[in-house]
């Protein structure tokens, strides 16, 4: 008799260790379109942006899937799937992501997907993990939208190395004011007709003046760095080719940690001059910024043939993200939470999640 009561607990004890997630089992489920947990999502999205190394700034589209674990001793998490689009604002540019355009269908977007949590205490919320990645919409789902709209094609490919010297060089020639280095080639495509190549790219200001550059290999990138991103169309002809480039150059960013100017986030045309401002330093590979200051990082290992920067070397170089105290979220026993204009008669329920898409799907 008690070998068989025993055998009952044992069993009792196995159904509740494989009994599925639910209200009153560890976490409380939000709706994934609720103004709370779509205030965590910008908060990650917020991460994401101000630690790019390169390539663009990324926008919340859809939040797919949210759990709300307590904390001891205080607080909650906010376990979070979401993905974002890639919009048209460099990781350098100054412009709030909420003043960025989405980068269309047609001109072949970039989606990403990230895991988050979230953790919100007296209020704050702050980022305890990060994980992403991202891609490109595939050519098939674009050339559907678009026939004759150009892929990406790899940062590496020959005429994308071509188009972007020829660009940068055209710019060089009519600057006035500094004279300017290759910093990143941000995107490239291929455009079928007229026969060209387009391509984003970003530059540095140098030591040198344009006008008086002799030896490229001499001049010295500033020491508060002053960045630009530049668009280009390379366009082949009978007896040579023709260069379209236009350039914008950012506010310059100081190397060592210190409150950023207030009212710099316009940024002015490259076509204008640009005056050598400090004693020439290295440019660091790739910088990381942390709230309003900006640090040196090491570069990211990134695939030889990649035609975007993926998201999943977004954190490359970055501190780790979890809790600077050591101390992890709990799961703990949570009160049943019944959200609001849900039936909790038997029936069809709606599924809370995933929510809303902001944009377009990929």
């Amino acid at each position: 008799m008690r070998s068989l009561v025993l055998v009952l607990c044992l069993a009792q004890l196995w159904g509740c260790h494989s009994a599925p997630h639910g209200p009153g089992l560890g976490y409380r489920e939000l709706n994934c379109d609720d103004p709370e947990t779509e205030q965590a999502a910008l908060v990650a999205v917020d991460y994401i942006n101000s630690h790019l190394l390169r390539g663009y700034k990324h926008t919340l589209n859809q939040i797919d899937k949210v759990k709300v674990w307590p904390r001891r001793p205080m607080g909650e998490v906010f376990e979070i799937e979401i993905d974002t689009l890639e919009t048209t604002c460099h990781a350098l540019d100054p412009t709030p992501v909420a003043n960025c355009s989405v980068r269309q269908l047609q001109e072949h977007a970039v989606e990403g997907d990230c895991d988050f949590r979230v953790l919100k205490q007296d209020g704050q919320f702050s980022v305890l993990f990060a994980k992403c990645d991202s891609s490109p919409d595939s050519a098939e789902d674009v050339l559907k939208v678009c026939p004759d709209c150009p892929l990406l094609a790899p940062l590496n490919d020959t005429r994308v190395v071509h188009a972007v010297e020829a660009a940068l060089a055209a710019f060089n020639a009519r600057n006035n004011g500094s004279y300017y280095q290759l910093v990143e080639v941000s995107r490239a495509q291929l455009v079928p007709f007229p026969v060209s190549t387009y391509v984003e790219f970003v530059v540095a200001a140098t030591d040198c003046v344009s006008k008086e550059v002799t030896d490229p290999a001499k001049c010295n990138l500033l020491a508060e760095k002053q960045y630009g991103f530049c668009k280009a169309r390379l366009t082949g002809k009978f007896g040579g080719e023709d260069v379209a480039v236009t350039c914008v150059v950012f506010q310059t960013q100081p190397v060592l940690p210190q409150p950023q100017p207030e009212g710099t986030n316009s940024p002015t045309p490259a076509e204008t001059s640009a005056k050598p401002l400090s004693p020439p330093a290295n440019l660091p590979a790739a910088t990381v910024v942390v709230g309003p200051l900006v640090a040196a990082a090491p570069p990211p290992s990134l695939p030889v043939h990649r035609a975007h920067y993926d998201l999943r070397h977004a954190f490359a170089g970055v501190a780790s993200v979890e809790s600077a105290s050591g101390e992890a979220f709990l799961v703990e026993k949570a009160p049943t939470v019944v959200q609001p204009g849900v039936a909790v008669a038997a029936g069809p329920v709606v599924r809370p999640c995933p929510g809303r898409i902001r944009h377009f799907k990929i």
